[in-house]
């Protein structure tokens, strides 16, 4: 039987999918991709992504404002996102975080907007979803701050940052998520940050419809892909790719203990 893994985090609601959902669910499990976490970037458009995990039994949901989108739309409360988690396919926090890369010029923004969706996910116990693109300083000082003030769980999405950023939210307990970047060739740095890393702190995602692995690189992503990115997670790892998927599959349960212990309604 093909090993199950999860697809922590992709975008289902993004126009590249439009109309052929069926098909990319579908997809995925016949790759062994049994769940999928679809993220909501801006929290007007939740609806929309909450219709799909309904819609769907292997998907689940979470919703934050991304940093690139947080000087143009209006500004997170903790109570809206308290009341949004209450939904019972509503798994995680965000994703939020910082990027500097584009958007340097709304720094002061991103960082209230990080707090908030922090002092959410402590309140729910429910995973924050990191995006961090070239602020590593700031996003470790933000982070240890806070956890300083309270406890809260967390995942690095996408992680593609320095070994400092790494070792800083690992010592926090947080997860390092692998995306397509970790199987691109010229991403060895990458894989020996993760190779470092505890096995019991790794996850796997697409970030579809970005950051397609090969031999799929340049074209659009699916969450059926997360496969080629864990046999090379395996690799990097040095264990062989049953025991690769089932150990992240612990750690997705572990980290997103509400969508272990869903049940589909009768």
């Amino acid at each position: 039987m093909t090993p199950e893994i999860t697809d922590s985090h992709c975008h289902l609601d993004f126009p590249d999918f439009e109309g052929q959902l069926p098909d990319i669910i579908q997809n995925a499990k016949d790759a062994g991709v049994t769940r999928m976490v679809t993220i909501c970037t801006k929290l007007r458009l939740e609806p929309q992504v909450r219709a799909i995990a309904e819609a769907h039994a292997p998907v689940f949901y979470a919703a934050g404002t991304h940093p690139m989108s947080a000087a143009d739309e209006p500004m997170a409360s903790t109570d809206e996102l308290i009341a949004l988690a209450q939904h019972p396919k509503f798994v995680g926090i965000g994703e939020t975080g910082l990027d500097y890369h584009y958007t340097s010029d709304s720094a002061d923004i991103q960082k209230r907007s990080l707090r908030i969706h922090i002092d959410a996910a402590r309140q729910t116990a429910l995973p924050l979803i990191i995006h961090a693109r070239a602020a590593d300083d700031d996003m470790a000082r933000i982070l240890t701050e806070e956890y300083s003030q309270g406890a809260y769980t967390c995942v690095m999405h996408c992680f593609s940052s320095s070994k400092e950023l790494a070792h800083a939210a690992l010592d926090l307990g947080f997860y390092l998520s692998m995306s397509g970047i970790t199987a691109f060739p010229k991403s060895q740095d990458l894989r020996d940050i993760f190779a470092s890393a505890p096995l019991d702190r790794i996850l796997v995602e697409t970030d579809a419809p970005y950051l397609a692995p090969p031999p799929h690189r340049g074209k659009r992503n699916e969450p059926a892909y997360t496969a080629h990115t864990a046999r090379k997670g395996a690799d990097t790892m040095g264990v062989d790719y049953a025991e690769f998927a089932a150990r992240t599959q612990k750690n997705f349960d572990r980290l997103f203990s509400k969508a272990a212990a869903y049940t589909v309604p009768e």
